[in-house]
């Protein structure tokens, strides 16, 4: 579908807003890759701190003592402008700060090693898609260097390019962008129980932390024909949780003399934990109780939380989702009872209430949850990333997709009007055309504000990029004739010409949306380079100071309860290890790797000959310590 080349293994890579997955077609069947941790899916957080930094897992765990240097919902900010409404929200809520960056795009800031650093969210997301990479790596025992990233169906142009150069950032070869119902609908076209060659028309009901999608398709003859997509890049799990989150912020208040916690960042971390986990236990509970000990000042809270009271603070959201759904209907001019199968996908899948919600408006159509609805993304990914590839079987090889474009494309008009070049829900790939002419006497060149978006004034749209056609020939208004091309590409990314018919003078732009330059996606290169460099080295580090640490502890349970041959012996010993231990204790950072080793050496020529005399007074073959 995409030009770009593969270059060995390729994987599917679900980068989500709260949690990643990343998964592999091996011997014709799809493995869901576990991290080093043994999970199948990564939290999206990156932690900064005073010697290192932390992604996944080792962020997450982090989070409550290092919260203003630890970032998650990067996939809420990427592609967006700092003054975009749904980021001044996000902000509100957040403990890490982000600032406006050039061209007004956010920036994240935080403190690491000392010094303020800021970082785009592209950067952040380049940093969960390398962890994601080496994770891929691990498994597979070779690098990998080209993925199908998956993206929400109703994400916008400069979001999906912003997702590519996050890939391109992290070292990746982004082989093609696919929407996540998409994906979904691959997993479950493949894995489930009617045969491929049937007709299936199966609405994808896909909600995750950050993103809400629904795209309605017809699976028939080996492949996936997209009918219909729509969503909301703002809405999920995220929400869902600060509705809850605000509301025992003023039970707070409420309780404690007016004492307001939002200000304090490990406070309002520690709270939104306990609501995470609270919405979890209240898909398969009526109730759960939210106990937290000294969460602000000394004070405890503790409080009890039902499900319909869950319900009552997200009804709206709740009922914009079902709105959407019958949007998507309508566009796909469908009928709900056409519907054969729905696929729920995303963690909030799980939520009881929009489950009864959405039966309810498919007339009681029982809903599918026979595959993960947290790894059928990362799964369909896969199966995309192996068809671009050459790998897997033909089964595999046959299987076509036919996607549409989420948003109406056009330009500008003078009069502040949209002309819509290729209305949403297109298919794609593909290709339009529109022929302009000048407003006034002899004009030579022509301003083209390309847009997308669905309001009828220019202005409410969302501007992609402009470009000006010059050179145009000299004559009176209305009478030269520009011709201006849309190609839209089958990852959702557009390309955009115009021409002079008579002059034949052309400019083209791919559009990049006001986003990162080439300039910038190579300084960001270099920087996750030495990051990459710094954390290898860290590593090491760590694992010199562990082996000299557990090689201390070895020796001391080795002498506890034994009567040494002599206590000068004895004491020796235990000097070397008051010391070790002093050693490891003062340490602000970790040594270097050499340093280690030469304690290590020194520690053995001390304990070596008393291990080996311990070993020939117990005629016990003696062991020697790595």
């Amino acid at each position: 579908m995409d030009s770009k080349v593969p270059r060995g293994p390729a994987v599917g890579i679900d980068l989500g807003t709260t949690y990643s997955c990343v998964a592999y077609l091996k011997d014709d069947r799809v493995e869901i890759i576990t991290n080093d941790q043994g999970n199948r899916t990564t939290p999206s957080y990156v932690a900064f701190t005073e010697t290192e930094r932390m992604i996944g897992d080792a962020a997450y765990n982090q989070v409550a003592l290092n919260p203003v240097n630890t970032v998650f919902d990067a996939k809420r900010l990427i592609g967006r402008k700092f003054a975009d409404e749904s980021v001044q929200s996000d902000m509100k809520l957040w403990p890490f700060e982000v600032i406006s960056g050039i061209n007004g795009r956010p920036m994240i800031v935080v403190t690491f090693k000392g010094e303020k650093k800021q970082f785009a969210p592209e950067e952040i997301s380049s940093m969960v898609l390398i962890k994601m990479k080496q994770i891929a790596e691990t498994y597979i025992g070779s690098e990998v260097k080209d993925a199908v990233i998956t993206v929400p169906a109703y994400f916008d142009n400069s979001q999906r390019q912003a997702t590519i150069d996050a890939g391109e950032i992290a070292g990746i070869n982004v082989l093609h962008i696919i929407n996540e119902p998409t994906a979904a609908a691959i997993a479950y076209g493949l894995d489930n129980h009617f045969s491929i060659t049937g007709t299936r028309n199966v609405l994808v009901f896909d909600i995750g932390g950050g993103t809400f999608d629904i795209s309605i398709l017809t699976i028939k003859n080996g492949g996936i024909d997209v009918k219909a997509t729509a969503g909301d890049t703002h809405l999920g799990g995220e929400d869902f949780d600060n509705r809850m989150l605000n509301h025992f912020i003023e039970e707070f208040k409420r309780r404690h003399n007016n004492k307001d916690i939002s200000k304090n960042p490990k406070s309002i971390r520690r709270l939104r934990t306990a609501c995470e986990r609270a919405k979890r236990i209240l898909s398969s509970s009526v109730e759960t109780r939210i106990d937290i000990d000294y969460l602000f000042e000394g004070i405890d809270f503790s409080t009890i939380v039902t499900r319909s009271k869950f319900n009552e603070l997200n009804a709206d959201l709740f009922l914009k989702c079902i709105e959407i759904v019958e949007k998507c209907l309508t566009d796909a001019q469908m009928n709900k009872n056409a519907i054969d199968d729905v696929v729920m996908i995303g963690g909030c899948s799980r939520i009881p209430k929009l489950q009864q919600m959405l039966q309810e408006l498919l007339n009681g159509k029982n809903l599918c949850r026979n595959i993960n609805p947290d790894e059928a993304v990362a799964y369909g990914a896969a199966v995309q990333a192996a068809i671009l590839s050459g790998q897997g079987n033909d089964r595999v090889q046959d299987f076509k997709i036919v996607e549409v474009t989420p948003l109406s494309l056009g330009i500008g008009l003078n009069g502040d009007v949209m002309k819509v070049l290729i209305p949403r829900n297109t298919t794609i790939p593909t290709r339009a055309t529109t022929s302009l002419t000048t407003s006034i006497d002899n004009q030579t060149k022509m301003r083209l504000p390309v847009l997308e978006g669905e309001r009828a004034r220019s202005t409410d749209n969302n501007l992609l990029a402009e470009f000006v056609l010059s050179g145009i020939q000299i004559a009176r208004r209305r009478v030269p004739q520009i011709e201006v091309i849309f190609d839209l590409q089958a990852n959702g990314l557009l390309n955009v010409s115009a021409r002079d018919k008579l002059m034949g003078n052309e400019n083209s732009i791919a559009m990049k949306s006001g986003r990162l330059s080439r300039d910038e996606i190579d300084e960001m290169i270099k920087k996750s380079n030495k990051f990459k460099a710094d954390d290898k080295k860290h590593r090491k580090k760590d694992k010199a100071r562990r082996a000299f640490k557990d090689y201390i502890c070895v020796i001391t349970d080795s002498i506890n309860g034994r009567d040494m041959s002599s206590d000068e012996k004895k004491k020796k010993v235990e000097d070397g290890i008051k010391e070790a231990f002093r050693w490891l204790d003062a340490a602000e950072e970790p040594a270097e790797v050499h340093e280690y080793e030469e304690r290590m050496k020194e520690m053995k020529l001390i304990w070596e000959p008393i291990s080996a005399e311990f070993c020939r007074e117990s005629d016990v073959p003696c062991r020697r310590e790595n």
